[in-house]
């Protein structure tokens, strides 16, 4: 699976929402988050060290005051979603990605052990995100210069596979969601996981560049990119940042 559906966090982080709104039923979450996977287990919830199964954590999650979950996708330099502490910073960026629980002052961390994912609950806040009107329009200004960087560094004729991806960018692609996520977070998941994918393809074989120079100018022109495509996942999906429902 794709890097653009294949992010642990963002699911679990659009399912919780929608179970801790009373959206979904344990049993949906449980389905759309395991995705495949073998098992997902939740260790450090209410003090304890031993893993348990997912529905029986989600007695703790709710125990503890949680509202809703949020994505975070940090990088060294970019620590977008976290907000401390320094503890669950390095946890996070180790991983590449983690959920915050909105109202509890917990992160959830993931780590795949063999078939499955072990989440690590440990104490987290958040600090201020864009919001999805801002997310959008950094993530469609940085697609068409990146785009533009990339036809001239003729990136299709060693790297053909990114010359679809900028192809199907008019496109935006199924993206599966529950229900009450606002068509605009999933509209914007969508293109940033395209933009994401974009960003993997095009660094995926450094050997194949002319030069170190071509390399540098490559990266150069795929970093404002990932950047935005970072920042444009994390806020279709958090919460925080949605723009309210109708009465």
């Amino acid at each position: 699976m794709s890097r653009r559906v294949a992010i642990d966090s963002a699911r679990m982080a659009w399912w919780l929402t929608a179970w801790l709104g009373g959206r979904i039923s344990p049993d949906d979450l449980f389905a759309a988050v395991l995705d495949g996977d073998a098992a997902h287990h939740v260790t450090g919830l209410d003090g304890g060290t031993e893993p348990e199964p997912l529905l029986l954590a989600l007695g703790p999650i709710r125990r503890s005051g949680a509202v809703s979950a949020g994505l975070a996708l940090p990088v060294a330099g970019d620590l977008v979603g976290l907000g401390g502490p320094a503890g669950f910073n390095a946890l996070a960026l180790a991983a590449g990605e983690a959920v915050v629980l909105a109202g509890a002052g917990l992160g959830l961390v993931p780590h795949r052990a063999g078939a499955g994912v072990v989440w690590q609950a440990v104490p987290a806040d958040r600090r201020p995100l864009d919001d999805l009107g801002t997310a959008d329009r950094n993530l469609r200004r940085s697609i068409s210069a990146s785009a533009d960087a990339l036809v001239d560094l003729d990136v299709a004729r060693w790297r053909p596979e990114v010359a679809d991806e900028l192809m199907s960018l008019h496109r935006s692609p199924s993206y599966a969601a529950p229900a009450g996520t606002p068509s605009r977070a999933v509209d914007l998941a969508g293109r940033a996981s395209q933009a994401l994918a974009i960003v993997d393809l095009a660094l995926a074989d450094d050997g194949a560049a002319v030069s170190a120079r071509q390399a540098q100018a490559r990266t150069a022109a795929l970093q404002p990119l990932a950047r935005a495509g970072r920042r444009a996942m994390v806020a279709a999906c958090s919460p925080e940042v949605w723009p309210p429902e109708p009465a």
